[in-house]
C-alpha cells in the first residue's frame, strides 16, 4: 500500500511538473523561432547603435565600416525598377588651366528604396460609338467582368486582403485600421465580403490541388484546432483544420511540393477516411488514433512520427533527473544523425545506408525499451511514453525499409504553424464557412510558399484568370506551382 503510495506520488509531481512547464516554461523542445528572431534582432539593434556610436567620433572607422558594407552587401535585385539621380559638379571649368573638364567615368552606387503600400484608384473608360445615319447604332466594348460586380476592389486589391489575412495574419478589423491612415475608409464587413467571393472562387483550385496532392504515393497529415464562434452558445466549438501535405525534397522526388487544409466539425476518424478517399499509399502521421481507423479500412500503410516519440521522453528529462528518458534521447538522436547526413540522397541510397546503420540503433533499442518498462510502475508518465513508441513499432520502423518515408511528419508540421500563428492572432473563425474559407485560401497560400511563388502576384492573377472565364478543363494551369503570370494588357 505504502509503495503505491509513492508511486502514485510520484506521478503527480511529475505531472504536477509537467503543468508548471506548459505554464511557464518553454513548451517545445527548442526555443520558438519567432521568440528566438525576436531576441536576435533586439541584440543585433544595440549592437547597430554602438557601432553608429563609435563612428560618430572616430571618422578613420566610419570610412572602414563603409568599405566593408560595400563588400559584402551584394547585388540588389534586377527586377526591381531603377530611379536614377545624377549627383554632379556645378562648374565643369578645369580649376588650374580654365579649360573645359570632360567625363573620364564614374562610380556608380544602388541604395533600397521604399514607397509605403499606397492606393491608386484605376479608371476604365469605356467610349460609346454611335451612328450618324442609324439612329438606333450603339456600340460599346463590353465590361471586363469584376470579382465584385458593382464594387470597387481590382483582384490585386483582394489578393493584398488575402495574404494581409492569411500569410501576415492582419485580422481584417486591423487592416481596416490601416487603410484608413491613408483616408480610404473601408468597414471590416466590406473587406469580409470580399475574401468570401474570393474564397468562393477560389474553391475549385483549392479542390484541384487536393485532388493532385492525394494521388501521390506518399503523403503527411496532421490536424489542428481551429475554434469557431458558435452564436447559439454564445461561445466558441472547437473545429479542426486537417493538414495534408507532400514533399518530396528530401529524396529528390520530382512532384513539386504542397499543402491542403481541409476543415472539419470534430477530429473523429471519419473525418480523415472521408478526405482520403481513394489514395493508395503510406501517409507520415503522429499517434492520432483516427488515423490507425483509416490503414484499417483503406490500402494506407502509416509510418509514425519519431518527432513525436522524442518528444516525450524529451519532457520527462526536461522536469528533472530521468536517466531512462535520458538514455532513450540519446539512443534516438543517433537516428536522426544518419538522416542529416542522408538528406538530399537518392531513394536506394537513403535505404542502404538506413539498413546499415539505423537498423541496429532500432534491433537494439525495441528489447531495451521492453526491459526498462519491467522495471518501472506501469502509471507514470516514463511507461507511457515507452508503451507510446512500443506500440507504433512498426509503423515507426517502416521507413528503414523505404527510402522515400522520412524518419518523422515534422513537413506536415511546419506547415501547420502558419495555421497556429493566425488562430493567435485573429483568435477564432466566424463560423463554419469562414473556416472553410480560412482551409482554402491559406492552402493556396502556403502551397505558394513551398514552391518559391510571390503569394500576392499569384492570387491577383488567378483571380483575374478566373473571373475572366479561365476553362475549368485547364484548372491544373492555376495551381501554384505551375504559376507563370498572365501578361498584362495595356491601360489606355
Amino acid at each position: 500500500m505504502l509503495l503505491a503510495a509513492r508511486v502514485e506520488n510520484e506521478r503527480l509531481r511529475q505531472i504536477i511538473k509537467e503543468l508548471q512547464r506548459y505554464r511557464f516554461g518553454r513548451r517545445a523542445e527548442s526555443l520558438p523561432e519567432d521568440q528566438l528572431l525576436l531576441g536576435l534582432e533586439e541584440a543585433e539593434q544595440v549592437e547597430a547603435e554602438g557601432f553608429a556610436s563609435v563612428e560618430a567620433a572616430d571618422p578613420a572607422k566610419r570610412d572602414a565600416r563603409a568599405r566593408k558594407r560595400r563588400a559584402n552587401r551584394g547585388s540588389l535585385p534586377a527586377h526591381l525598377p531603377r530611379v536614377e539621380q545624377v549627383i554632379d559638379i556645378a562648374d565643369k571649368i578645369c580649376p588650374c588651366c580654365r579649360g573645359q573638364l570632360h567625363v573620364m567615368g564614374e562610380d556608380l552606387s544602388e541604395r533600397l528604396d521604399m514607397i509605403p503600400a499606397q492606393f491608386r484608384v484605376i479608371v476604365t473608360r469605356r467610349p460609346k460609338y454611335a451612328c450618324r445615319a442609324c439612329e438606333e447604332v450603339v456600340i460599346q466594348a463590353p465590361a471586363p467582368a469584376r470579382l465584385v460586380e458593382g464594387g470597387i476592389p481590382t483582384e490585386a486589391t483582394v489578393a493584398h486582403v488575402l495574404v494581409s489575412k492569411y500569410a501576415d495574419h492582419l485580422p481584417l478589423y486591423r487592416q481596416a485600421q490601416i487603410y484608413a491612415r491613408q483616408g480610404v475608409n473601408l468597414d471590416r464587413s466590406t473587406l469580409a465580403d470580399w475574401v468570401g467571393k474570393a474564397a468562393f472562387l477560389l474553391k475549385p483550385v483549392h479542390e484541384r490541388l487536393f485532388e493532385r496532392l492525394k494521388a501521390s504515393d506518399k503523403l503527411f497529415a496532421d490536424e489542428t484546432t481551429a475554434p469557431v464562434l458558435d452564436p447559439g452558445r454564445g461561445r466558441t466549438k472547437t473545429g479542426q483544420l486537417f493538414a495534408y501535405a507532400r514533399d518530396d525534397r528530401p529524396w529528390g522526388g520530382i512532384d513539386p511540393p504542397g499543402v491542403a487544409y481541409l476543415y472539419a466539425p470534430d477530429r473523429k476518424a471519419e473525418q480523415p477516411i472521408r478526405h482520403l478517399q481513394g489514395f493508395v499509399g503510406t501517409l507520415q502521421v503522429d499517434g492520432y488514433v483516427g488515423y490507425k481507423a483509416l490503414a484499417e479500412r483503406n490500402a494506407v500503410s502509416l509510418a509514425f512520427c519519431w518527432s513525436h516519440v522524442r518528444r516525450r521522453f524529451y519532457e520527462l528529462a526536461q522536469s528533472g533527473p530521468a536517466p531512462i528518458a535520458t538514455e532513450a534521447l540519446a539512443r534516438i538522436a543517433q537516428l536522426y544523425h544518419v538522416e542529416s547526413e542522408i538528406r538530399g540522397r537518392s531513394p536506394d541510397e537513403r535505404r542502404a545506408v538506413r539498413q546499415e546503420r539505423s537498423r541496429s540503433v532500432i534491433n537494439a533499442l525495441e528489447p531495451w525499451l521492453r526491459q526498462q518498462l519491467t522495471l518501472i510502475s506501469q502509471k507514470t508518465k516514463l511507461a507511457e511514453a515507452i508503451r507510446y513508441a512500443l506500440s507504433r513499432w512498426q509503423g515507426l520502423t517502416r521507413f528503414l525499409d523505404n527510402g522515400t518515408i522520412e524518419i518523422d511528419s515534422n513537413v506536415v508540421e511546419r506547415a501547420i504553424r502558419p495555421i497556429a500563428l493566425n488562430r493567435k492572432n485573429a483568435l477564432f473563425a466566424g463560423s463554419d464557412g469562414g473556416a472553410e474559407h480560412w482551409a482554402t485560401i491559406a492552402s493556396l497560400i502556403e502551397t505558394c510558399k513551398l514552391n518559391g511563388v510571390e503569394p500576392h502576384t499569384y492570387l491577383a492573377d488567378v483571380i483575374a484568370r478566373i473571373v475572366a472565364g479561365h476553362p475549368q478543363s485547364q484548372i491544373d494551369d492555376l495551381l501554384p506551382w505551375a504559376f507563370s503570370p498572365m501578361p498584362l494588357k495595356a491601360v489606355a
